[in-house]
């Protein structure tokens, strides 16, 4: 890397996964929008063709209006070459494809247990960090192997285990886990703000936060707005939007309740009338780290809480039709755009290169951020970013009336890692079996174990499920 005149050149990121028709998109936007950075982008693909479709995608970006700098994207075939003198190293990969998916999400229904995302929690995302898990120690042995000074950025889902694997490899990593759940409580609590004080625009950078707990069931201990506490006001919020809060006023109904990512933020606020904390992420993240009963019972108890069930046939649609765009964009029928996804992946390498300072909320193992949560278990809080150097901050404990909520999450995201970590599927089982989602008994959890693991056995040949006691 060179640095001079406050900017930094020969920068190279190493983005695995970089076959992305979604993620490697926003992030050509955000870095093509940087003044003050630019470098080199090595896309490694198991999907070569794919890595090679935003090879020729990416480079557009450098004439693209507005753009503010200039990336040499390179499609590579061999892990080894897109790692090789990196700087950074982002990982953002679908481990397996939509169908398995489909089992993970869909394969409990018959047992009564609906899910509302599937990849983090509940069946679904255990049978995800089953496939997943293997992957990233793979990844973790490479870095380490190759550019054992990098910066890791994950965005992979389930977030917690992909970072805790990732030290678990490879200690001395410098990894992190990023998520914009907390991002999207801040604009809540903006709009809040807004209708509370009476005043026009509120950015969430106004909000400030001490986010806490584990990732997508994060929890918000303090939350101001110019030094004023907004606890008081959110509790009024609460019981003024008890059913439903849409942004403008303009009230809740099915109609607006139109795709399968929007809610109405009853969750949100239920929880916070319950437990008197700020639920910091989508109500569809959070409904899955309660009791099955609570928010998931039913697609009817669903449309009550005014969220929505995603199904994997929708996932598949919109990926035909991000082939379409990838396709209309290398031939140019269609130009790419600069438009700013809100993450703060750019700006967190902007920051560990010494070009500003940054505070948000990342995935790091516990070090004393979270002193009632297990030493070394991946938590979430926020944490300052500063010319090389990544400190996670001090959020204090999980208070009283959430800790049982938290730390049984927790516990059983240990317990999947030491299960998969060891291939021992019977510890992987005991936290299926005790997932708050899996209602239905221990004998049919055990059946629908099985069933989803023979569903996506090509991925989990690692394991001998005839050790299942």
């Amino acid at each position: 890397m060179d640095y001079k005149n406050n900017k930094v050149k020969n920068i190279k990121i190493a983005y695995i996964g970089g076959g992305s028709r979604g993620w490697a998109w926003g992030l050509m936007s955000d870095l093509a929008s940087c003044d003050d950075i630019s470098g080199d982008v090595a896309l490694y693909d198991i999907d070569f063709e794919a890595a090679t479709h935003n090879e020729t995608i990416g480079n557009q970006f450098n004439t693209a209006e507005g753009a503010k700098s200039a990336w040499n994207y390179k499609a590579v075939k061999a892990i080894e070459e897109a790692l090789t003198g990196a700087n950074f190293v982002i990982i953002s990969i679908l481990p397996g494809t939509f169908n398995e998916m489909e089992s993970d999400v869909h394969a409990p229904e018959n047992y009564g247990i609906y899910q509302s995302v599937g990849d983090t929690s509940g069946p679904g995302g255990i049978l995800r960090a089953m496939r997943t898990v293997p992957m990233f120690e793979y990844f973790a042995e490479k870095i380490k192997e190759v550019c054992p000074d990098a910066w890791v950025i994950n965005y992979t889902n389930p977030m917690t285990l992909c970072v805790r694997t990732l030290y678990r490899v490879f200690p001395e990593i410098k990894a992190f886990g990023c998520c914009h759940e907390v991002f999207g409580t801040q604009k809540f609590l903006a709009h809040m703000v807004k209708e509370t004080f009476g005043v026009t625009e509120v950015d969430r950078h106004e909000i400030k936060v001490n986010p806490l707990a584990v990732n997508h069931f994060t929890w918000l201990t303090s939350a101001t707005w110019h030094g004023i506490d907004l606890f008081p006001y959110y509790s009024e919020f609460c019981e003024k939007h008890k059913d439903g809060y849409r942004p403008e006023g303009k009230g809740v109904d099915d109609n607006w309740m139109n795709n399968f990512f929007e809610s109405a933020e009853k969750v949100k606020m239920d929880l916070f009338r319950r437990f008197g904390y700020i639920a910091a992420a989508g109500d569809r993240h959070l409904a899955e780290f309660c009791e099955g009963k609570w928010y998931l019972e039913s697609p009817e108890r669903v449309r009550e809480m005014c969220f929505r069930l995603t199904p994997v046939s929708w996932r598949k649609e919109d990926l035909q039709n991000r082939l379409n765009k990838s396709k209309r964009l290398r031939t140019g029928e269609e130009k790419v755009q600069l438009k700013g996804t809100g993450e703060e992946g750019v700006n967190q390498i902007r920051a560990l290169l010494g070009l500003c300072e940054l505070i948000t909320n990342v995935n790091l193992p516990n070090k004393g951020q979270i002193p009632n949560l297990p030493l070394g278990a991946v938590v979430e809080t926020n944490a300052t970013f500063r010319g090389g150097s990544l400190h996670p901050v001090f959020a204090g404990p999980v208070p009283a009336e959430i800790y049982p909520l938290v730390s049984r999450v927790c516990a059983e995201q240990e317990l999947i890692n030491e299960g998969i970590a060891k291939r021992d599927i019977n510890k992987i089982f005991c936290a299926f079996a005790n997932d708050p989602l899996v209602t239905c008994g221990i004998e049919n959890a055990k059946k629908l174990f099985l069933e989803m693991c023979e569903n996506t056995k090509e991925y989990l040949t690692m394991y001998d499920l005839g050790q299942l006691n």
